[in-house]
């Protein structure tokens, strides 16, 4: 299998326990980040990470103490231990004046060419998906937002196909949005946004998945085709309950999915993702691979309250999702 990308000998990584036969395994001294991380904060989860300068740098949603999210920065050795800004990122427009933001919660972060793009959900009457860029992660740039309400899971390739960006959401509405199908979205200039195209939606047969799904982490580039994880929900007599499945796109035309795994590779099952402010949710938003050793770690959000991590071999999933078909 070969993967497009960065080698990271540094990749946070736990070899797989003993007898487990899972393709994905769960971080032993998960969770990561707990309740309460700077002053201001009640709670942080749903957060982007990527490396940086031989480090890793992210992009944290973090519930503040009036209950409305923001977005902070942090840094890390390790990406296991994390220093969080205690102040959230002060926007600034093209022009360098400040660019308020209302709320901003569930970032992606995605490195194209010598930019760092964030992609989160934000307010424009209404919930929508807010771009925003930075070059070193102390001056943040707003660019506008890429829909009208209402939108949620905006997640970005992380190279340019065909000459455009492509970008990967989900139509919604302004409540909890009880349906939720994928679809993309072209740009030349990260501005405008068009030809939408749906991707694949909920999935009746398969329960996990059958109320809602969302695009998750980065996709990942293999000569198979573009690794999607995706997280699904389903309602249940005891509420909602959020799993995480994967997906292969194709490369040149990612509409089309040349592959989608019938069974979840997560679903909550630990304490601390089936007990917190939301219970039963896992929240894919970080996969990050190394390229030599095909080693992947997953950063989660665990029942809207912490930030958990799991790991994988990316072949291994691959050949999950093949031998699992839908």
């Amino acid at each position: 299998m070969k993967v497009f990308g960065e080698k990271i000998h540094n990749l946070p990584w736990e070899n797989k326990p003993q007898g487990c036969r899972e393709v994905v395994w769960r971080y032993s001294k998960n969770p990561i980040i707990k309740r309460n991380p700077i002053l201001k904060g009640s709670r942080i989860f749903n957060s982007a990470i990527v490396p940086y300068k031989n480090e890793f740098v992210g992009i944290f949603r973090v519930d503040h103490k009036d209950g409305v999210p923001f977005l902070h920065s942090g840094r890390s050795t390790d990406g296991i231990q994390w220093h969080i800004e205690e102040e959230d990122i002060k926007w600034v427009d093209i022009d360098g004046k400040p660019f308020p933001v209302n709320y901003a919660y569930d970032p992606r972060l995605t490195k194209i060419d010598d930019s760092y793009y964030i992609t989160f959900c934000t307010d424009d009457h209404g919930p929508t998906i807010g771009i925003g860029t930075t070059k070193d992660f102390k001056t943040f740039v707003r660019l506008p937002n890429a829909y009208v309400p209402f939108n949620r899971n905006g997640v970005l390739f992380p190279r340019k196909i065909n000459g455009k960006y492509i970008m990967l959401n989900r139509p919604s509405d302004n409540g909890h949005t009880p349906f939720g199908d994928i679809f993309l979205s072209e740009s030349f200039d990260m501005i405008h946004w068009g030809n939408h195209r749906y991707v694949m939606g909920t999935n009746k047969q398969n329960w996990w998945e059958n109320l809602k799904i969302g695009a998750g982490p980065v996709p990942i580039e293999t000569d198979a085709g573009w690794l999607l994880i995706y997280h699904g929900v389903t309602l249940t007599c005891n509420g909602y309950v959020y799993s995480f499945g994967g997906a292969l796109l194709d490369i040149d035309n990612p509409d089309k999915v040349l592959y989608r795994g019938k069974y979840y590779l997560l679903t909550p099952e630990e304490d601390y993702e089936t007990s917190g402010f939301v219970p039963n949710v896992v929240f894919p938003c970080t996969a990050i691979c190394d390229v030599e050793t095909g080693r992947l770690a997953i950063y989660y959000g665990a029942a809207d309250s912490y930030i958990a991590l799991a790991f994988a071999y990316i072949d291994e999933i691959i050949d999950f999702i093949r031998k699992n078909p839908n």
